[in-house]
């Protein structure tokens, strides 16, 4: 039987800087957090016997990927098993943004709900309308397949290259430019790179409809958050939903959050409570595995 020595941080706090330098020393494996930076900085602190890192997260850019590859270091990872979840999570966003939620429920509360008026509160509905997903990759595609139902008209998406299986819900391969020009809704779910940071800026947001709504559950620095706060306020799109943000989390006094048509929720794409037990059941298994020198369930391609 395999058996190791665990060295834990017993905290739902991210472990301090210092603790983590100090506790990966001589480490054979680390399992880690999104909200751990491991960079070469903490692979020095490892030395050399490290030959695994288990993330529990789909998402890598937390993690120092030129170095680990070039220390031949094994990467597990946990994608598809927070697919549904994120995918529900940005549906839900998409809806409260667009009909207006937190601002209904605000005025409930506060006594703004007086008698019926004909605009008042009044939204965006999914019927009819054409959505645009940039990414249409397993969240972006299950995101799709949820909107459908609620009568939309088109689906349209950008990327790299045509994907086979949008045929299953009715996508349109476009230029991006295109999708922006058309769309209603604006969903981004593509992965964090080079290329997609800072993406959607003032450029982006100027080709969008007034009346569009965008939504954004990939990663913060996907957005330049100054254009999309210009955006809002000068009326070039009518509404954002956000689950992700730079930083994280978002300052209280961040001018977003004074704004009634962005909604910022604290990263909870994933929260549920069988998705979280799986991803950490995997996160376990992927280092186990890593440590045995076994195939892993889910290992990152570097």
């Amino acid at each position: 039987m395999f058996r190791c020595t665990v060295s834990l941080w017993d905290s739902d706090e991210p472990v301090p800087r210092a603790e983590l330098l100090k506790g990966v020393e001589g480490a054979h494996g680390l399992l880690c957090l999104l909200s751990d930076r491991i960079d070469a900085e903490v692979l020095d602190a490892a030395g050399p016997n490290l030959k695994v890192i288990s993330t529990m997260s789909v998402g890598f850019d937390h993690l120092a990927i030129d170095e680990i590859k070039k220390r031949e270091i094994r990467v597990g990872y946990t994608p598809d098993v927070l697919t549904d979840a994120t995918a529900e999570l940005t549906v839900a966003l998409l809806l409260a943004t667009a009909r207006r939620l937190p601002e209904g429920i605000q005025e409930v509360k506060s006594g703004g709900w007086s008698s019926w008026k004909p605009l008042w509160l009044c939204g965006y509905g999914l019927s009819g309308s054409t959505v645009g997903v940039i990414g249409l990759g397993r969240i972006g595609l299950a995101v799709a397949r949820r909107l459908k139902p609620f009568g939309v008209k088109r689906l349209l998406y950008s990327g790299r290259q045509p994907k086979p299986q949008a045929q299953e819900v009715d996508g349109e391969y476009v230029p991006l430019d295109s999708l922006l020009c058309e769309s209603d809704f604006v969903v981004v779910s593509c992965a964090l790179s080079p290329e997609t940071q800072g993406l959607c800026d003032k450029a982006f947001f100027t080709k969008m409809k007034t009346t569009a709504v965008f939504i954004n559950t990939s990663r913060g620095a996907v957005v330049n958050q100054e254009d999309l706060y210009e955006a809002l306020t000068a009326g070039q799109i009518a509404a954002a939903g956000l689950d992700v943000t730079t930083p994280e989390p978002l300052p209280t006094d961040h001018p977003l959050l004074a704004l009634k048509n962005c909604v910022v929720l604290p990263h909870i794409g994933s929260a549920t409570y069988s998705t979280r037990g799986i991803m950490a059941k995997l996160t376990a298994n992927n280092l186990l595995a890593g440590l045995t020198g076994e195939a892993m369930p889910s290992e990152l391609k570097l």
